[in-house]
């Protein structure tokens, strides 16, 4: 009897101690787990997966044409600010309207070792050794707002619909002088912008293809008859330029006929415009402003048009195409390809250069507020005088 209740004392110590072995090992490979040791493979996965994203490495020259124009300014400090704000370092410079500065300091960027260059041109003909330069040292191009011609070495351009800039100029004059409706004869004077400048032709052409038709019908007198690119051109949109140019006209053709409208590329040109007409009378009641048209909503012509002196500009936000030569420029130190809309339009003469055209807009006194102020481009305290 004591040996049959032995065995089965030790039976059930045996299925006591295999009940608690089976239940710790559950658990216990559980903690087992838990506490295992990745491998080397996963702890360098995982930390890269926490780590933060490495700073983009880069160095990028912006040449900019002027600090003479208010909108060049802006431009290149949106684009510095743009660049940074993804960890490039940025070498801007200013040329002040002379070419042989601006290849100066191009040259400069391309030995200091830039990894790119964002190029406003003052004459877009006057770079094609320089870019070659940049080519031999592996260094892409972006041509910013106006297009650089005669090059190989231009991968991208970002500008805005430049043709359309002068329709919305000229559609501007058609729609207050009433033409559409059949009104006129008006007196109406021409002005382009710089020779030099591929845009200048894209604005004249533009505005010509909605103003011709009236002037061809008599709707519109050019009573100097200066319409040709040559005759009317404003050598770098010079403001003094155009404000002379604007007294020959008037004190020749004007003597008892009136100015009813001023076809004008840009505010600075329309600068000058308005102080000629000012110098002999008009702004009064019996001899009001003409029609007047700019570009660049900058500062003094917004003022001017609350003021009821300029009419109209065409306002084209730098904030956004400064955003979109950013983006081609990281695009391509990326070795990607940039984003276009325009595969067609800008040949530079040696090649069809693929762009990326943004949308300008009209502005005048009914919604300068509207686009200007809501936008957040201008304060509303800056328009007040």
């Amino acid at each position: 009897m004591k040996k049959i209740v032995t065995v089965f004392m030790m039976l059930a110590m045996v299925f006591s101690i295999a009940a608690c072995g089976n239940s710790g090992s559950n658990s216990g490979g559980s903690q087992t787990e838990a506490k295992t040791t990745p491998a080397p493979e996963a702890t360098k996965a995982a930390a890269a997966e926490t780590k933060a994203p490495a700073k983009t490495e880069g160095k990028v020259g912006i040449s900019m044409p002027t600090k003479s124009s208010e909108r060049w300014v802006s431009d290149g400090a949106n684009m510095v600010k743009e660049f940074e704000k993804l960890g490039y370092k940025t070498d801007l410079q200013y040329a002040e309207d002379v070419v042989e500065n601006q290849v100066s300091q191009i040259e400069n960027m391309i030995t200091k070792g830039v990894n790119i260059l964002v190029i406003a041109p003052i004459d877009g003909e006057s770079l094609t050794d320089v870019l070659k330069k940049a080519n031999d040292a592996k260094i892409k191009v972006i041509a910013y707002d106006r297009l650089i011609k005669k090059s190989d070495f231009v991968s991208y351009y970002a500008t805005f619909d430049n043709f359309k800039v002068g329709v919305l100029q000229a559609s501007y004059i058609e729609q207050k002088l009433g033409l559409k409706e059949g009104k006129g004869p008006f007196n109406i004077e021409l002005f382009a912008g710089s020779p030099d400048d591929n845009n200048a032709y894209f604005f004249f052409d533009g505005a010509m293809s909605v103003l011709k038709p009236y002037i061809d019908n008599g709707k519109l007198v050019v009573r100097s008859k200066q319409m040709k690119m040559d005759q009317i051109a404003t050598l770098r949109w010079d403001g003094s330029v155009a404000q002379s140019r604007m007294d020959n006209l008037l004190s020749k053709n004007y003597s008892s006929e009136k100015v009813n409208a001023v076809l004008s590329p840009y505010d600075g040109i329309s600068i000058g415009i308005i102080s000629s007409l000012k110098g002999v009378g008009y702004g009064s009641a019996d001899k009001p402003m003409p029609v007047i048209s700019g570009q660049d909503a900058e500062l003094a012509s917004v003022k001017s048009i609350i003021a009821g002196e300029q009419t109209q500009t065409v306002f084209k936000d730098t904030r956004e195409l400064a955003k979109k030569a950013v983006a081609m420029a990281d695009a391509i130190l990326k070795g990607k390809e940039a984003e276009v809309n325009d595969t067609k339009t800008y040949n530079n003469g040696v090649k069809v250069v693929p762009a990326y055209l943004l949308e300008p807009v009209s502005v005048d006194k009914s919604n300068y507020e509207s686009l200007l102020v809501g936008s957040g481009y201008y304060k509303k305290e800056q328009l007040q005088k």
